[in-house]
């Protein structure tokens, strides 16, 4: 069956903005289709035609994405991310992570080194911050007058 994507109305931009904005929090197709004012059924039926995916899949793919930038940007642990982005359970998050990326959250923070590892100083930078201090100790030194 091949599927014709058709430009979104404004009811279901409201429902995929308000996914995008509350991925964390619980948000069901009920909560999606009062935001935008439709039946369950018929406002899922059009978002599938406006987007391509079901609102359920769509909401999974932000939160899939958030936690692959968590992982690539902290070092908060498996479970910790994956209640962040409104998730409730590991295994499934570890799953679905695995489908959509090929594998485990793991293995991806492993595949990509944090950003402070790539992030490159200039040298300029490096030695104004690594040059002395013309202030005096506190130390015992006294301030000489001149």
């Amino acid at each position: 069956m091949s599927l014709t994507i058709q430009p979104p109305a404004r009811q279901l931009l409201r429902a995929k903005d308000l996914i995008d904005a509350r991925y964390r929090e619980p948000l069901d197709v009920a909560a999606l289709a009062r935001a935008a004012h439709l039946s369950q059924a018929h406002f899922s039926r059009q978002f599938r035609l406006a987007f391509g995916e079901t609102p359920h899949q769509y909401l999974l793919t932000r939160r899939l994405e958030r936690a692959a930038a968590l992982l690539r940007t902290t070092d908060r642990s498996v479970a910790e991310i994956c209640f962040a982005v409104g998730l409730r359970s590991v295994g499934s998050f570890t799953s679905s992570f695995g489908r959509t990326y090929g594998c485990s959250p793991l293995a991806y923070r492993t595949a990509h080194p944090p950003a402070a590892d790539r992030v490159l100083i200039p040298t300029c930078m490096l030695q104004a911050w690594a040059r002395p201090s013309r202030e005096p100790s506190r130390a015992g030194l006294e301030k000489t007058t001149d």
